[in-house]
């Protein structure tokens, strides 16, 4: 940029994007001058190097919140872990299923795990149903990265969103055609009270 543009000679373009010819990197460096703008060399590849005038405080902040807005825009995958017991009633079953549920659709992996105390790692198995039962529940609403596995006296297992969230939300449409069978249902009546007329 600038008094660090070192080739001889280089092509220019101003500020309005207009291609100002070959010249010496001194004379360039003058015209931007004269509009208080900086030289900076966007191709230095190129053969002879290109070189724009420009703001380049003002590119250099334009470049920034680009960055900023696509980092925003990037969503971070978070392992959400919900937590079983190997007695765990219906109720509390169904709550920690739905959280479940929830942190997939919200697009995060979910760790659900199961601690074993005591005798209870003598029913690995009852532990190993209710991980498994959960993974049936959950369907095609998640991605099993890891199938129920022992970890020390935890045994754990790792859902993943799926790759199509939308897809997921298909099936809900089939409820409106059974309003149809109820209109054919009042209008069959109709040929029944015609053929006593007609007899």
């Amino acid at each position: 940029m600038n008094e660090r543009i070192r080739a001889r000679e280089i092509r220019v373009i101003d500020a309005e994007g207009n291609q100002l010819g070959l010249m010496p990197p001194q004379d360039a460096l003058r015209k931007a001058r004269e509009q208080n703008l900086d030289l900076v060399e966007i191709s230095p590849n190129a053969v002879p190097p290109v070189c724009r005038i420009m703001d380049y405080g003002k590119f250099a902040y334009e470049q920034e919140k680009k960055e900023r807005a696509a980092r925003k825009n990037q969503k971070q995958i978070v392992l959400k872990e919900v937590k079983f017991s190997v007695n765990v009633d219906e109720h509390d079953y169904i709550t920690k299923r739905n959280h479940v549920l929830r942190f997939l659709a919200e697009g995060d992996k979910v760790k659900a795990s199961l601690r074993f105390r005591g005798r209870e790692m003598a029913h690995q198995n009852l532990g190993r149903n209710v991980l498994e039962r959960l993974i049936k529940d959950v369907g095609e609403k998640g991605i099993v990265e890891f199938r129920p596995r022992m970890e020390g006296n935890t045994m754990h297992a790792i859902l993943a969103p799926p790759k199509q969230i939308p897809g997921s939300k298909k099936p809900e449409k089939p409820q409106r055609p059974q309003q149809q069978p109820e209109k054919q249902q009042q209008q069959a009546p109709q040929p029944a009270s015609g053929t006593p007329t007609g007899t």
